[in-house]
């Protein structure tokens, strides 16, 4: 049986696997990180802040230029970054760029008493997505609400049909404190996995869903989106799956710095480079997807040895 988590005890986390690999991971230098490249996983790094998130917005721009009527595309996107969504506005108005046959998923939402949150919720990722992206571009070239797709309790099963219709080119992602992408976090320790957590093949039948969230997600979000007041985030969350991250092309993860600490930011690409699948860090189970990049804001690398401040 392996260990209880250090941090959370009713559930699984990044604490309860292999020591080895937590040590490996954190002996990690930037050119260590390039060398876990392999077919199929990818490494950039991002000298400059503009660099990074033009980059990150230039994803959506090709993804969305891609789309005809005949062949749909478009991309899912995150709110952790959000840096990029006004850059993606600029660069299509500017550039008066015609995307209106572009689509774009958004990644989860936040539930509160079995419904996801409407639009008068400060924190709603579908707020963040209208008036960071969508409401600032030029009428005239964006596309219909329509092509916008926003994960709810009750249309999930449409939600998840829509990555059947329609090509996602794209899923970027953050990365959080619990390794995930979008809500994917670790799961319960309960039965039957109060032993051993479910096999990296039992969490990839995971679809789009609603779910409890890690207590450390909780914090997570309370410190970079609500002044650290963990009592006004919510615990339930509706989340892309596994299920539908399958249908992409490409996983585009973004690491700024900010979202995740130095140690997760390297732990992830150990696991991935290494073909280490485990559901106990969420991310790792990209290991097994056939195109994924990691992209990191060099500067903001950090490192893990201890240090007083």
């Amino acid at each position: 049986m392996r260990r209880e988590s250090m941090v959370a005890k009713g559930w699984w986390d990044y604490t309860t696997i292999d020591t080895e690999i937590l040590n490996a991971s954190a002996r990690l230098s930037a050119k260590d990180l390039l060398a876990l490249q392999r077919p199929g996983f990818k490494i950039n790094f991002f000298e400059t802040r503009d660099e990074f998130f033009l980059a990150e917005a230039l994803e959506y721009i090709n993804a969305f230029k891609a789309s005809t009527a005949d062949n749909p595309t478009g991309i899912c996107g995150p709110i952790g970054p959000t840096e990029q969504l006004p850059l993606v506005a600029r660069i299509i108005n500017d550039l008066e760029l015609d995307v209106k046959e572009g689509h774009f998923w958004s990644m989860d939402e936040w539930v509160i008493d079995g419904k996801e949150v409407d639009l008068s919720y400060p924190l709603s990722f579908k707020k963040a997505v209208l008036e960071l992206f969508y409401n600032r571009v030029d009428k005239h070239l964006r596309m219909p609400e329509e092509h916008l797709h926003f994960p709810t309790v009750a249309g999930i099963d449409q939600y998840t049909k829509s990555y059947d219709d329609i090509k996602c080119l794209v899923m970027q992602g953050g990365q959080g404190e619990t390794k995930h992408w979008a809500f994917n976090d670790p799961p319960q320790r309960v039965a039957p996995y109060d032993k051993e957590p479910p096999t990296a093949e039992e969490y990839r039948k995971l679809g789009a869903r609603v779910l409890e969230i890690h207590p450390m997600t909780m914090i997570q979000n309370a410190r970079t989106s609500g002044g650290g007041v963990v009592t006004n985030i919510p615990d339930h969350a509706v989340t892309v799956g596994p299920v539908e991250t399958w249908k992409t092309e490409k996983v585009s993860i973004w690491h700024p710095g900010w979202h995740d600490n130095p140690f997760g930011m390297r732990l992830t690409a150990y696991m991935i480079g290494n073909k280490l699948a485990d559901p106990c860090v969420p991310m790792s189970l990209l290991a097994d997807h056939p195109n994924v990049v990691f992209n990191y804001l060099l500067p903001n690398l950090g490192v893990t040895s201890a240090e007083m401040h």
